[in-house]
């Protein structure tokens, strides 16, 4: 069997296995997609004529249609905790040892997590995007090829975020401490544009807001499905997603070939 060969097979394995492992242990998966749910109601209900307002819209329906897309967002940082979690996990029970000494392609243990983690958050945005349907997003005007574009988005930074959980993972003493260490990938789209404009931040606030990976994200994400200006924010998303995603792997693979202590 060729490398390519083993390397497909190998991963596909640890894919059932990381997926296996997700439906038997539901717990999880559930309590991180409740957050970006949760938040989409609270803002929505009780805050959304306000939160319109604000952002010079006219009724509740403006603002739905502006915090969907941040909150599909977010819904891919919170997911992606869970990888963080998993894989501290097997390094601390002791698999991810037992997997070193099997004649299975080495690579195939990271890409396992990472093929499952990325399924496992798109099928959540999926399952988010159909909650803010049904209280009343709507994109009429996008065309297949920007719907296309914007799925393709999604997936290419939940690609990047979970080769960053991944590291976070592996260099955690105990799943406590994974959580602990992801949750940046949840708080940092709560300072973006995903609930409000950055203009209308305070002044020393909005290079915070600016300055990092999910503004440039959401913008493009609202361009493609609202038809909104999206300008250089969509080259932006791309270098984000693609320095994340070479540092993430980088970063995994050293301390999975680092000999264990």
């Amino acid at each position: 069997m060729s490398s390519l060969s083993l390397a497909v097979r190998d991963s596909s394995t640890m894919l059932r296995r990381n997926l296996l492992h997700a439906r038997r242990y539901p717990s999880l998966t559930l309590n991180l997609l409740l957050t970006p749910i949760m938040l989409l109601l609270l803002f929505v209900y009780i805050f959304g004529d306000v939160m319109s307002a604000g952002i010079g819209g006219g009724d509740r329906s403006d603002y739905i249609a502006y915090i969907v897309p941040g909150i599909l967002l977010m819904t891919i940082g919170s997911t992606v905790v869970g990888t963080a979690v998993s894989v501290s996990g097997d390094m601390t029970e002791g698999i991810i040892a037992r997997f070193r000494t099997m004649a299975i392609h080495r690579g195939s243990v990271l890409f396992g997590h990472v093929a499952g983690s990325v399924l496992q958050a798109i099928i959540s945005v999926v399952l988010v995007g159909a909650v803010g349907v049904a209280i009343g997003f709507r994109s009429t005007d996008a065309t297949i090829l920007e719907w296309i574009a914007a799925f393709g988005l999604l997936a290419l930074v939940a690609l990047a975020f979970t080769w960053i959980a991944v590291g976070m993972g592996m260099g955690s003493p105990n799943a406590e401490a994974a959580s602990n260490n992801a949750m940046p990938l949840i708080l940092l789209p709560l300072i973006s544009s995903a609930f409000t404009p950055v203009d209308t931040m305070p002044g020393w606030f909005q290079p915070i807001a600016e300055y990092q990976p999910f503004t440039p994200a959401i913008e493009t994400l609202r361009g493609l499905l609202l038809g909104t200006e999206i300008g250089n924010n969509w080259w932006i998303t791309i270098a984000w997603c693609l320095g994340l995603t070479l540092l993430g792997y980088r970063w995994s693979k050293a301390q999975f070939d680092r000999d264990p202590k």
